[in-house]
Parts: C-alpha cells; sequence; structure tokens
C-alpha cells in the first residue's frame, strides 16, 4: 500500500472536490509465478488540481515496491509479486481537489498560431524546451499529410491559437463516431482518420497528431472524468472509465486542455494521473508475467463527487 498527500499555494479554493476508485483484475487460466507491473494510477499535482489523500493495494501484497518519477513527471509505482497467484487486484483510491481552469472568455485572445509555431524553432527559455518534447512524432502520434490536411480546415490564416484548437476538438466530435470495438491500442492513426470512428484515446491522438503536423505542442492526458447518469438515476459503482484528452501549449496561459471525445474546454469534471507524448507513456498498468495462461481483464472505475470543504 502507498499513501501520499502534496501541497497547494496557500490559500488556494478548491471548486470541485471528487472520489476515484479504480479497480483492475486480471484472471488467470493458470498460475502465475511471477509478476512485475508499473503503475501509472496516482493522480499528479499541478496548478489545478491537488490529490488530497491517495493509496494504492494489491491482492495478492506485493513482494517487492517502490515509487519513482517517470520522464515526464509523472508517479510511478513498481511492484512485484513473487508468489504464486491465479488472479490479481489492483485497487487505488484517490480523493482530489480540482481548481477553477482558464474559461472560454479567457483563452479567446491567444496569439496566431503561426506565432506559437514560430515561437518553438526560437524561444529557448525552459518553458518553451519543455514544452518542444511534445512537438514530435511518438510511438502512437505519426504524421501524414491528410492529417494536416484536416488539421488546417481550423488553422487558418492569423487565426487565434486556441479558438482554432477549440474548433479541431468540435469537428472531431461531430465528424467521428465512438465505437469501442472500431479500434485497438495499435490501431494506426491513417485507419482512425479514414474509419472515422474509435474511442477516447484514438480522438486525443488523432487531435495530438494534428497539432504536431503544423508545428504545436500537445501532450496526451490520461485520466478521469466525471459521467452523469440518467435523471432520477442513482450513480452506478464501477460504470466510469478512464479516459483521455488533450493539453495545448500556450505562452501566455501555460497549457490549456481540449476533450475532443466531448467536445469541450475542460474544466473541472477532468482528474488528471499523468500526461506524456501519447497512450504508451501512462497506461494505467503495463508489466510482465510468467505464466498465466489466457487471462481475463476487468475494470471498474467509480468517480464520485465530494462536498468542497473550502481552502486548502
Amino acid at each position: 500500500m502507498t499513501g501520499t498527500t502534496h501541497e497547494w499555494p496557500v490559500g488556494a479554493v478548491a471548486c470541485a472536490r471528487y472520489r476515484v476508485v479504480h479497480e483492475t483484475r486480471y484472471q488467470y487460466q493458470s498460475t502465475v509465478s511471477l509478476s512485475q507491473q508499473y503503475l501509472h494510477m496516482t493522480p499528479r499535482p499541478f496548478a489545478w488540481q491537488h490529490t488530497e489523500s491517495h493509496l494504492i493495494w494489491l491482492d495478492p501484497v506485493v513482494s517487492e515496491g517502490r515509487d519513482g518519477l517517470d520522464y515526464f513527471g509523472n508517479t510511478v509505482r513498481h511492484v512485484a509479486l513473487t508468489v504464486p497467484h491465479d488472479s490479481l487486484l489492483v485497487h487505488a483510491e484517490s480523493t482530489v481537489l480540482l481548481r477553477a481552469r482558464p474559461t472560454l472568455a479567457k483563452i479567446a485572445a491567444s496569439l496566431p498560431w503561426e506565432s506559437v509555431r514560430d515561437m518553438m524553432g526560437k524561444e529557448k527559455s525552459a518553458t518553451t524546451l519543455e514544452a518542444c518534447r511534445y512537438l514530435y512524432a511518438s510511438p502512437h502520434v505519426q504524421w501524414f499529410p491528410a492529417l494536416e490536411a484536416y488539421a488546417r480546415v481550423s488553422f487558418t490564416p492569423g487565426r487565434p491559437q486556441l479558438d482554432a484548437a477549440l474548433d479541431l476538438t468540435r469537428r472531431i466530435f461531430d465528424d467521428f463516431e465512438f465505437d469501442s470495438k472500431a479500434t485497438e491500442i495499435s490501431t494506426p492513426l491513417e485507419q482512425v482518420l479514414s474509419g472515422r470512428r474509435g474511442v477516447c484515446q484514438d480522438f486525443a491522438q488523432l487531435m495530438i497528431g494534428c497539432l504536431r503536423s503544423i508545428g504545436l505542442p500537445a501532450r496526451y492526458i490520461s485520466g478521469y472524468i466525471l459521467t452523469h447518469p440518467p435523471e432520477g438515476k442513482p450513480r452506478l459503482v464501477g460504470a466510469d472509465a478512464s479516459h483521455a484528452w488533450v493539453s495545448v501549449y500556450c505562452p501566455s496561459l501555460g497549457w490549456v486542455d481540449f476533450d475532443p471525445t466531448n467536445r469541450c474546454l475542460v474544466q473541472h469534471e477532468h482528474i488528471t494521473l499523468g500526461w506524456g507524448r501519447d497512450f504508451s507513456d501512462v497506461t494505467p498498468m503495463r508489466g510482465i508475467v510468467l505464466g498465466g495462461g489466457r487471462q481475463d481483464l476487468d475494470v471498474q472505475v467509480t468517480v464520485t463527487p465530494l462536498p468542497v470543504l473550502g481552502g486548502v
């Protein structure tokens, strides 16, 4: 089990508070003799998010475990299980506080997108150099002419960067259909673009590819989103899911998040686990096992709104 807390600026006020429970269960066909796992299940503290409490526990109990930071600054948990087991449960539980992010009115006056693109090649500040990590092709985000052509429908000459990014967010929502059976983790962006179907991971990586293809840094965000049950119906335990969206670098505001799956500028219903170049950098759980044979996977996520208690 691990437990962590993180400090927010003195006097910071939360606009939302959530409890997140993320459970991953593996049932194996035969006994596993050794399992080593790499977990991205710890919410990341940053300007808009504070982790009030967090813990991870596994069944069976880990033989070895340690926390660390990955290349992108996300908290990771390395665990090893050396006792034979036929199933594995990973339970992550967090309480997070969120601050108000920039609104639509706030992002309206961003620089023309070409100015931001040109700045990436000239500015040498630490902030700009850090943003350049997210400017190039990555394992799941390659660019190609059709991707740039799709981006340029929104990124017309002289258009403010964030206005164009919001337009791209809305176009992806309007042009693509959510279909959980249409793609897999390895489905290339060319197929996503031509088929116009996919899931949140695909839409996030598609938007990132569009932005990078015209010289704008964009990073992949892994996390959760609060879902709303039908009116009059109770919130179901385990009915939520992991989510993904996009963060766009803006010189005046820093990183601004957009959710193409939900056609919105991210505000106070998204909980961030971490970020990277694409899905492969921040997958919630990956590892190796010895033995096991065929495995059945079940993932359940519950995001519950909690009362906001005031300043932190």
